[in-house]
């Protein structure tokens, strides 16, 4: 991903995920724009944005953060949102282990209340170490936190795919943490 796609591609999560406003973009209670209205508004913002680079990016974005639907007339951010979303997702059933990354700093929060949302609608879990190394990268040395979700499912806790390999969940207790 070359400088303008990972530029496009962050603003893109700013709008799609936390801030439609920024740009006077309107999303659907299931978090889709229309990608007319979003290449316009991008480009009344000083982003400039037209349908091959958005196709770009939604292609090269590594962690697929974006979908388009089938026509591609809506897109929508996967995942990740701050703001209220109904992703539509079904219950589903991860049958091992997951990973969380993060960094030191965050431990003694986590040995205490688990892994919380926070401004997020959900926890993000990732199916292997490799992704949660990328993740917990992003801020520092990563440490890799090892998720129970078997367990927490016999306890009754509720799990979510996302459409690009996130696992979601409202939150994880310290205790089906290892650390």
């Amino acid at each position: 991903m070359n400088k303008s796609t990972k530029s496009i591609s962050k603003f893109l999560s700013l709008v799609l995920r936390h801030k439609p406003e920024t740009i006077n973009l309107q999303l659907d209670q299931h978090g889709w724009a229309d990608v007319d209205e979003l290449i316009q508004q991008c480009n009344k913002h000083n982003k400039h944005l037209d349908m091959e680079l958005l196709l770009e990016v939604v292609e090269t974005n590594d962690k697929k953060r974006f979908a388009l639907n089938a026509n591609q007339t809506k897109i929508r951010a996967n995942q990740g949102h701050s703001i209220s979303i109904d992703l539509g997702l079904n219950e589903e059933k991860p049958k091992t282990i997951l990973y969380h990354g993060t960094v030191e700093k965050f431990l003694n929060s986590i040995q205490k209340t688990g892994l919380e949302k926070r401004s997020r609608q959900h926890v993000h879990l990732s199916q292997n170490q490799e992704t949660a190394i990328k993740v917990g990268s992003r801020r520092g040395k990563p440490i890799i936190l090892t998720v129970d979700a078997p367990q927490m499912l016999v306890d009754g806790y509720t799990f979510y795919l996302s459409n690009n390999g996130v696992w979601l969940t409202d939150h994880v207790p310290a205790k089906y943490i290892k650390f």
